[in-house]
């Protein structure tokens, strides 16, 4: 294991494996606007009625949930500046939402990692280490925190990423959904940081983004995978929050604003999954990388151990669940798991912030 790597994390939760995937525009409609917002970056802006997530055969008779019912208050930190949210490059026309144009290599790596690299209950995957919280005093019904993200030195076989997420397990089953920012260049092709969106439902698949349908896209600003340009040393910060809707039971992707009313990026339908109905066993946080084929692990959080300050390392902080009724509760007040399967690489320090 050639790299370190340390996060830190401030209050409490869970933090599992994988890898990353892209997006692919329904080619067959006609997108009334696009967007380029890089060299081989591109999004379409698709009706909203005929966007590909709606193709998948669970979704025959969904009908679309254009805005959450669960009301959240603010989460308040003062992080100074840099907030990922700022910058908006996509303004899609009304009845329209941005869906990011991909390849077919792109679908198909995507399905490879989601298969291949993904364990959600455990730290099986050859080559995957992690460094995080969970608990599993479920149900709970969503999950929320604040932290951090860096441009990091990742190998093109390698793959470094946070995420906060839920999930429920029963026998060989598994029904999980995660959100959170990842560097993996042999997928995207680039060092850059990307937010993404990953799901594993009843039929045993898992899919990133909109690589595949499932994904419900309803913000016309923000995609559920798009690049952040961070610049190296200057963290940029995600407030992520995944709940499951209170009258319609489909389970919600949110970026919590802070001086801005939140915006609700989209949901995947209840109709995936057939072990979330009544909310998720477990929830977590953290930090996970995969080595690439020689061992060689690449760095976490920001690279740097938990030695020092609050901010010298990758932070997750503010954690905060949904409990079985819908009320908004601290992770530390349920018991919690940590884990680190690597100590000499990967760090973990738990401590209690509070933000202002």
């Amino acid at each position: 294991m050639s790299a370190r790597i340390r996060m830190v994390l401030f209050v409490n939760l869970l933090s599992l494996l994988f890898s990353t995937a892209i997006l692919h525009s329904n080619q067959s409609t006609l997108p009334l606007r696009s967007f380029k917002i890089s060299e081989n970056v591109t999004y379409d802006c698709i009706d909203i009625y005929k966007q590909p997530g709606l193709e998948h055969p669970f979704l025959k008779t969904h009908k679309i949930q254009l805005k959450s019912s669960i009301s959240r208050h603010e989460l308040k930190m003062q992080t100074g500046k840099n907030e990922t949210s700022d910058k908006r490059k996509i303004v899609c026309p009304n009845g329209t939402v941005p869906i990011l144009r991909n390849t077919k290599e792109y679908v198909t790596n995507s399905q490879v990692f989601a298969e291949e690299h993904f364990h959600p209950l455990s730290a099986d995957s050859p080559g995957t280490h992690i460094a995080g919280v969970r608990s599993s005093i479920g149900p709970f019904r969503g999950v929320q925190a604040w932290f951090s993200a860096n441009a990091l030195n990742v190998g093109k076989d390698q793959v470094s990423y946070g995420q906060i997420y839920i999930g429920s397990g029963s026998g060989n089953q598994v029904n999980y959904i995660s959100a959170g920012w990842i560097i993996n260049p042999g997928l995207y092709g680039d060092q850059r940081v990307w937010a993404f969106g990953f799901w594993k439902g009843k039929d045993g698949k898992g899919c990133y983004n909109t690589a595949c349908s499932g994904f419900v896209q309803v913000s016309k600003v923000i995609p559920i995978v798009r690049p952040i340009d961070l610049k190296p040393g200057v963290p940029g910060w995600f407030r992520y929050f995944i709940h499951q809707d209170i009258n319609t039971g489909n389970w919600w992707m949110t970026q919590l604003m802070q001086n801005i009313p939140d915006e609700d990026i989209g949901y995947w339908p209840k109709e995936l999954f057939n072990l979330l109905e009544n909310g998720a066993n477990m929830v977590g946080v953290g930090g996970v990388v995969q080595a690439s084929h020689s061992g060689s692990s690449p760095p976490m959080g920001n690279g740097n151990f938990p030695n020092g300050g609050r901010l010298d390392s990758g932070l997750f902080s503010n954690i905060e669940v949904l409990n079985s009724n819908y009320e908004q509760r601290k992770m530390n007040s349920f018991p919690v798991e940590n884990l680190l399967d690597s100590e000499k690489c990967y760090g973990l320090r738990i401590g209690k912030l509070t933000f202002h």
